[in-house]
This record gives C-alpha cells, structure tokens and sequence, in this order.
C-alpha cells in the first residue's frame, strides 16, 4: 500500500526566528512538508499561488497586510487551503473576524510541536481546530444575546441541509461542499439559502454558531 503523501505547509509570520522554529519541529514529523515562508500577507498570497499548500500557518500582526486580510484573500484564490491562524492573542477583535474570514483553526504560539502536527493534520481533513480559550468564546458568542440565535430544531432541515450545515461549520466554502458531497456549486448556494431560511439566520457565521450550539459538529 502507497504511503499518504505528506500535507503541504506553508509558513506566515514576519519575525523570522518564529519561521525557523515552525520549520525545525515540522521538519521532525514526516507527516508535513514546508513548501514554503512568507514575512506578511502579500508574500502569503505569492507564495500560495505558487507553492499550493493544503495548510497554512498564519500569523495576525504583520506589516504590509495582516492575518485576517490575507486570510480573506487566499480563500478566494484558493478555497481548498485550510488555514490555521497561529498567535498570541484570544480576544474577540482578533478571533472572530479571523474565523470570518474562513480560518478553520486558531492556536496560540505556545502550542507543542506534536499538537501542531494533529492540528495541521485534522485542519488537512476538514476539521475546526480551537484553542479551548477560543472554542470557550466561540461558545459565549452563541450564547450572547448579541449573536441572533434560532429557536428552530434541527429537524426542520432535511438529511442533505443537515450534511451541507455541518460543513459550513467546519470551515468549508461553497465550493469545497460542492467537491466534498458530489454536486454542483449552484444546488450547494439553494441548500445554503434554504438552511438559512428556514432556521431564521442572517448568514453562515450564525449557521456554524447553531450547528455547534445544536452538537452537530465538534469542536476539536
């Protein structure tokens, strides 16, 4: 049997000795590849279209363009990489508009080289990947009654809706549901459009909040 090809990791962060420390525990694991580094979020978006990396370490605080930017922008060139926001800092104003912009991890830096490979190896899989600081305000948000909340179950949505919920809440674009579930973009926008009708959300943030609130999804 064929070994699994090792995931493709690209680096972001603009202190240099951050890099090399990423790259000398990664390097250990045969499980990931550095494929390469960026110092900001311009040379982030350089460097993934020309390296294609399935996961991206991302720092936030960087010059030119930060995490969150860069975040935005390689999700629209490249929807299919997974990225793992990696920094100091847990409070509201860095993790939600980070996870907004289509993170599907956020980690601090004190994180064990063997735990970043779980994570940049779940990540790779589709899966939410949380600090428990993060997974704990992620809760409050559903919680707050500033975050609209349905009271509607679960059981309102049909099988298909319920498949296409619990990808949005791990982090996955329209396209990306579409590949994974075998259909096309468009009857994957109707599904969209139909979870948020009938569930009373304004928009896919709420819909990943209702998903975690209902245990439809697990937040690792």
């Amino acid at each position: 049997m064929a070994e699994e090809a090792p995931i493709r990791v690209l680096i972001v962060d603009d202190h240099a000795v951050v890099r090399e420390g990423l790259r000398t525990y990664l390097e250990l694991s045969d499980a990931v590849e550095i494929v390469g580094e960026a110092r900001n979020g311009r040379e982030a978006i350089d460097q993934t279209r020309k390296t294609h990396p399935d996961v991206i370490l991302m720092d936030l605080l960087m010059p030119e363009m930060d995490g969150i930017a860069a975040t935005r922008a390689i999700k629209e060139i490249a929807p299919e990489a997974r990225i793992i926001v990696l920094t100091s800092f847990t409070d509201d104003d860095h993790v939600m508009p980070a996870l907004r912009a289509g993170a599907i991890g956020y980690l601090l830096k004190d994180v064990g080289a063997e735990d970043l490979v779980r994570a940049i190896q779940g990540a790779y899989q589709g899966q939410a990947q949380l600090h428990p600081d993060v997974a704990r305000r992620l809760m409050e948000q559903v919680a707050t009654p500033k975050t609209p909340q349905s009271d509607r179950p679960a059981s309102v949505l049909t099988p298909r809706e319920i498949e296409v919920l619990r990808l949005i809440a791990s982090g996955m674009s329209n396209k990306e549901i579409a590949r994974a579930l075998m259909l096309n973009e468009r009857t994957v926008k109707g599904h969209v459009s139909n979870i948020l009708g009938k569930l009373g959300l304004a928009d896919r943030t709420q819909a990943a909040l209702y998903a975690v609130r209902e245990g439809l999804v697990q937040l690792s």
